[in-house]
């Protein structure tokens, strides 16, 4: 089969033919119909300090966002059938540790993630554990199918944990309007939030701030040290409620701490190229914020959340305005600078070889 593999420790990937993998009993074969690309994949291929210190295993085949159809079954799966329509929840847990065992299973011990531990979806066809495939409805757009993993994390950083108080009539800051930020938007307004304020420099991203529903954008680079002070304007001077930080840029990480209204809390989701300091004194003791790190969804919690949100037509309609470009997964290459450039929102990868 044809697969983008990462060969190398350096910038890039190579298309290449590579052998069809084959299901385990516990597995199925799924036939890659649509992959999108996310910022993981970005720093991979990039070769970023991150990607460096976190890549063990060379050669691999990127990617983890998919849609696709069953094709094989392994001899032990009974939940799943030939010609299912289904997406991949891609942390794959080990089932037996401790975290497994108390119900955290997406922050098992042993974790390994498509596309970053072992062989991704940037290829003709992908095996994934049963409990993995999550099955979707056939009428849904398999670009919206393959973007509900990122759906799902913008779900966790705003709700990560079970009977955490709602959103109704709170104030939320999401930092840095990528695909997870513009998702987040939706889902804050969608669950009742009173104010969401967004910060972006990119002009793309802003647009499509304010399009996703954002009741103001603001840009760090125009707004100066006043930021903070336009983020207290609109919410009575208080600070906001709740904060997520999913843009990784070392200057937001005080920003969201310094918006944030005593007692809030705070998701943080984007990965930063290296170490970042904080002023824990006041950013966070004295401010008793509640502070939740966030690593893919809850598993299987967060993903029935999705499954609700998109049974609204209006949701899946600002859903699929992220997606601003459509690519081929060979010229995958071409994806990443549309990203880089500043260009993409978010861009869908359709299975065309």
């Amino acid at each position: 089969m044809q697969a983008i593999v990462k060969t190398r420790r350096a910038p890039g990937g190579d298309l290449l033919t590579v052998p069809e993998p084959a299901p385990a009993d516990d597995e199925v074969l799924v036939a890659v119909r649509a992959a999108s690309v996310c910022g993981t994949d970005l720093h991979i291929w990039e070769w970023n300090e991150w990607a460096q210190n976190r890549i063990k295993r060379l050669p691999m085949i990127l990617g983890h966002e998919l849609s696709g159809e069953v094709v094989k079954l392994g001899a032990r799966v009974k939940s799943l059938a030939v010609g299912d329509h289904v997406s991949a929840e891609t942390h794959i847990a080990d089932g037996t540790c401790y975290q497994c065992r108390t119900g955290k299973m997406h922050i098992c011990e042993n974790v390994q993630v498509l596309g970053v531990d072992r062989d991704g979806v940037f290829a003709e066809y992908v095996v994934l554990p049963e409990v993995n495939a999550w099955r979707n409805d056939p009428k849904l757009d398999p670009s919206l199918a393959s973007i509900q993993e990122p759906l799902g994390n913008a779900v966790h950083c705003l709700l990560p944990e079970e009977n955490i108080e709602d959103l109704a009539g709170k104030n939320v800051l999401i930092t840095g309007c990528g695909p997870i930020g513009l998702l987040a938007i939706v889902v804050a307004k969608t669950f009742g939030a009173a104010n969401v304020i967004a910060t972006e420099v990119n002009h793309v991203r802003f647009d499509l701030a304010r399009k996703m529903g954002a009741d103001l954008v603001l840009n760090p680079q125009v707004e100066g040290a006043g930021l903070v002070q336009r983020i207290r304007d609109v919410t009575e001077g208080h600070g906001v409620d709740v904060a997520t930080e999913m843009s990784g840029h070392p200057s937001s990480l005080p920003l969201v701490f310094e918006a944030l209204r005593p007692g809030g809390r705070v998701s943080l989701l984007g990965l930063f190229d290296g170490p970042v300091s904080l002023n824990f004194d006041d950013a966070i003791i004295t401010r008793a914020a509640r502070v939740h790190g966030i690593f893919g969804r809850r598993m299987f919690d967060t993903w029935y959340t999705v499954k609700g949100l998109l049974t609204n037509p209006g949701f899946r309609e600002k859903m699929g305005q992220i997606i601003t470009h459509r690519v081929p997964i060979p010229e995958v290459g071409r994806a990443m600078e549309l990203i880089q450039s500043g260009e993409a929102a978010k861009v869908s990868l359709s299975a065309k070889w």
